[in-house]
């Protein structure tokens, strides 16, 4: 352990390279930074509440769908799992209202699917669900694709706001592995990956 002033002082300046950042570190350091770690890539799905409901015949709101490579297994007991929002995005907002939502996890054929749903300014999602196959999860409604690694259904624990973005913790209430083949669609350096 050293004993110089600048390695013991909670205050030492920043380098002169960070000035300027209020961090430390300019977005485009971090985000270079961050792309060279590998992650899966995921659908998360959620079924926009009745407009009315008090009216059980009311009909259910649009299927809403984002793709996320920031999400993670946070505890076992309970389980639980974390999707990180990019704050005020349609999936965030929606998730403020619907406590029920899901995940399927993607395979590596299945590249098309994230690319769409990651597509930025669309009105409706309605259209990207249109030639996909899934079923409807029990539990919360939302669509659960076909073919995927796994699905997971889940209610919302928590909401954490993040600088731009919201974590949400979820509580997992349906977990099934529907395709024991295939390989897992990643995630690296800006682009997606197959493993091998």
């Amino acid at each position: 352990m050293s004993n110089s002033p600048a390695a013991t002082s909670p205050a030492s300046p920043l380098p002169a390279a960070a000035a300027g950042h209020a961090e430390g570190v300019s977005n485009d350091e971090f985000r270079a930074a961050m792309s060279r770690l590998a992650s899966g890539v995921v659908l998360v799905t959620a079924q926009e509440p009745p407009l009315d409901p008090d009216d059980p015949m009311a009909p259910a709101g649009e299927d809403v769908g984002m793709t996320a490579t920031a999400f993670v297994s946070v505890s076992l007991d309970p389980p639980l799992v974390l999707v990180s929002l990019r704050a005020g995005a349609r999936m965030d907002d929606l998730l403020t209202e619907q406590p029920l939502w899901a995940v399927s996890v993607l395979s590596e054929s299945q590249r098309h699917i994230a690319g769409r749903f990651a597509m930025k300014g669309r009105v409706s999602d309605r259209l990207l669900f249109e030639d996909i196959p899934y079923v409807r999860g029990k539990v919360s409604g939302a669509p659960l694709v076909g073919g995927a690694l796994a699905t997971l259904e889940c209610r919302t624990e928590q909401r954490v706001p993040a600088g731009d973005h919201t974590l949400v913790i979820g509580r997992v209430l349906t977990a099934d592995v529907p395709s024991a083949d295939g390989r897992p669609l990643t995630y690296f350096r800006g682009r997606y990956r197959h493993l091998g």
